[in-house]
């Protein structure tokens, strides 16, 4: 049996981190994998020069979309930037009784980029570390 595994972070149009990153490794080892964006990212191998967050309705939806149908046996959690989304991700995890749950929040890209606000860092500690 394939293992499922879902990714929730950024995107990185370079490919080198985020998603792109993650769900390379999952097919390395055989794994199905799935992901929810939580962010875009203009960036390459010399840094960060734009973050767009995708709302956090959005969010929810693509969450759903996965569980309600290719329901995951684990879940990774990235780049969550802001506490809105550390928020709906915590809330719609425990809906639906996620499992195996690693939480490795980037707060801050190789080239020195902050991708998580100040506020944020409470909310993941207090809302998404107790999940894993």
């Amino acid at each position: 049996m394939i293992r499922k595994v879902l990714t929730i972070a950024g995107s990185d149009c370079s490919g080198g981190a985020g998603i792109q990153a993650d769900l390379k490794t999952m097919t390395a080892f055989g794994m199905y994998g799935m992901s929810v964006i939580t962010a875009l990212t203009a960036q390459n191998t010399t840094g960060v020069s734009g973050i767009a967050d995708v709302e956090s309705g959005f969010v929810a939806q693509q969450i759903d979309a996965v569980f309600t149908d290719i329901r995951p046996d684990a879940v990774k959690i990235g780049m969550v930037s802001n506490s809105f989304l550390v928020r709906t991700i915590s809330e719609k995890l425990k809906e639906y009784g996620a499992q195996n749950i690693v939480v490795d929040p980037v707060m801050v890209s190789t080239s020195g980029s902050r991708l998580l606000e100040r506020d944020a860092a409470d909310a993941l500690i207090e809302m998404l570390l107790p999940l894993a």
